[in-house]
Formats: C-alpha cells, structure tokens, sequence
C-alpha cells in the first residue's frame, strides 16, 4: 500500500522547534521530490518547502526561509522539515506530499497531515 505518513506535530511555544518527518512505504521516496505545503484555518493551502529528488535542491517560502530546514533520508525513506523559532502565525495542518519535481502543479500523493499549533 502507497503511504505517506506525517508525525512530529503538536504545541509547541514560539521561539521554539520541532521537526516533522514524513515515512513513505510502498515505494522508494529516493525517485520524488518532496514537497511540503500548510493549512491555516481559514486558509488556502500553501506550500513551505521542497526537496528534489535529483541533487537535493531546497526550496523554501518566504514566510519560513531562515527558520525551516527541509532535508530528506532515502535509506530510511523519510523526509524532515526542521522548524525553529516558530511563530503563531505558523500554526496550521502541515502535509507532504511527492511529486516529480517541485512547483509542479499537482502533487502525485498527500499524507494525512499533522497539526502544529504554535501557542504560549
């Protein structure tokens, strides 16, 4: 069964870090890039980050460049997105997804999500 899988999510202070992973199984994730996007209640989807699949160029939003951190393992089939000095406005579902390069114009596959609430 093709899956991914977020975890990593909860509260979390600003000022503070977490790091979100997201497994994959079923298949290789070492062939996609890895994108990962965030929901706001109220808002549209959008994406933070991204991971190729060809020479691990990152991409970032400007919202998060300096703060998130997007690496990938293809020997544990995992990706991470490392976030520090979050902030309130960062709160939202986060998802991965795959695709066959970043910014294509819809991903391949969802993960399920998981929620970051960033709150004193």
């Amino acid at each position: 069964q093709v899956q991914l899988v977020e975890s990593g999510g909860g509260l979390v202070q600003p000022g503070g870090s977490t790091r979100l992973s997201c497994a994959a199984s079923g298949f290789s994730l070492e062939r996609y890039a890895i994108g990962w996007f965030r929901q706001a209640p109220g808002k549209e989807r959008e994406g933070v980050s991204c991971i190729s699949s060809t020479d691990g160029t990152t991409y970032y939003a400007d919202s998060v460049k300096g703060r998130f951190t997007i690496s990938r393992d293809n020997a544990k089939n995992t990706a991470y997105l490392q976030m520090n000095s979050l902030k309130p406005e960062d709160t939202a579902v986060y998802y991965c997804a795959i695709d066959l390069v970043c910014g294509g114009p819809s991903p391949l596959d969802w993960g399920q999500g998981t929620q970051v609430t960033v709150s004193s």
